[in-house]
């Protein structure tokens, strides 16, 4: 990044924690988490410890990070080297994310930036500019891609509090600041899990390794009554409506199953975890106890936009609420080949060309990668 897209970057940020440090708090239990950081063209600052929102607010403004974190586990020791810590527990985190989903649009608002020349373009090979083939993809997520990780985070919300009877009032649900969403489990049995037992849940949320037998296929000895009846609780329940459609075609689709056989029942059961009823979360993102996440009230340096927690996830419409940078106008080299929104406005595309616009856009491209400021 140029070092005058840097101080404009860092000038907007710092001037944002200024202005809403009512939105920034440490979490509970501060002084048992790990804090972390990172600056503009500088890599991760870890293993900090804070005590109180006083010591948050200093780190904001004294150090302007591009990103701030803190970790999910509680530590006797945060401060100290990973080994040292004295690991006793962590929240249970997921994250669901747009670029996991597999979206049809995401191809719509995709570009490519040449890291060799810095040409943004149209998704292609190379780079139309010098053909070079190192190239990063970019992308600026529409609405469709934000109701589709809606979907997915409460499918994800009904598996926790049906399933696992964690009660609603111990979930908060954030938007991350970027393409996706955060969801936090806190103060249950869960928290006491290690990796692999983490992973075993992941497993169960995302449908995943499901057997025949538990779903009504006996291999040696099927039998029509063991299938799953549409008014059962859980997977048994789901996997009923996703297989059997109405409860009319149950017994003609059990047929089918039986005479496909075993083998084929458990790819289909492989295919709808994978395209339907699963959920799809980061698996790494859950199973990792030592993992920090971006602190919520701080802005995300992909993008400029917030963390916010969102009480009404329905209603929620991150591109205007999360964009909390002022509107003052500023010049900028726009180099976007696509149209994005933001506060309900429409920019791009631009062709190298210079522009002016409000300051929460230019911040939104320069993170991006596909602006510089005039």
């Amino acid at each position: 990044m140029l070092e005058r897209d840097t101080k404009f970057l860092e000038e907007a940020f710092k001037q944002y924690y200024f202005d809403h440090f009512d939105l920034i708090h440490v979490p509970d239990r501060p002084n048992q988490r790990e804090f972390g950081y990172k600056k503009f063209n500088s890599g991760m600052n870890r293993h900090i410890s804070l005590k109180n929102d006083k010591d948050l607010h200093l780190l904001l403004m004294t150090n302007i990070p591009s990103d701030v974190f803190c970790s999910n586990a509680c530590y006797s020791f945060p401060n100290m080297a990973m080994a040292e810590k004295d690991w006793k527990e962590a929240d249970l985190i997921f994250d669901i994310d747009a670029k996991d989903l597999n979206l049809s649009c995401r191809k719509e608002h995709t570009c490519i930036k040449c890291l060799s020349c810095g040409e943004a373009s149209l998704v292609q090979d190379s780079c139309p500019n010098c053909n070079s083939t190192k190239l990063d993809l970019v992308s600026l997520s529409c609405q469709n891609c934000i109701s589709g990780v809606k979907k997915e985070v409460l499918k994800l919300i009904s598996i926790l509090t049906d399933d696992l009877h964690i009660p609603s009032d111990n979930i908060t649900t954030s938007f991350s600041g970027n393409e996706g969403f955060h969801l936090y489990v806190k103060g249950s049995q869960y928290n006491q899990l290690g990796s692999k037992e983490r992973g075993n849940l992941i497993d169960y949320i995302m449908f995943r390794n499901a057997t025949p037998e538990t779903f009504g296929f006996n291999k040696f000895k099927p039998s029509r009554s063991s299938f799953p009846e549409f008014n059962e609780p859980g997977w048994r329940g789901r996997v009923a409506k996703e297989l059997f459609g109405s409860k009319s075609k149950r017994p003609k689709t059990i047929s089918k199953i039986i005479s496909d056989g075993y083998s084929t029942y458990r790819q289909k059961l492989d295919e709808i975890g994978k395209n339907s009823i699963g959920t799809k979360i980061d698996p790494n993102v859950t199973v990792d106890i030592h993992r920090i996440f971006r602190l919520e009230g701080s802005l995300n340096g992909k993008s400029g936009l917030a963390k916010l927690n969102c009480e009404n996830i329905e209603k929620f419409d991150p591109y205007s609420e999360a964009c909390l940078i002022d509107d003052n106008q500023i010049e900028i080299f726009g180099k976007c080949p696509i149209e994005f929104r933001l506060k309900n406005r429409k920019f791009g595309p631009y062709t190298n060309e210079r522009i002016s616009v409000p300051k929460y856009a230019a911040v939104y491209m320069i993170c991006k990668g596909i602006a510089n400021l005039a």
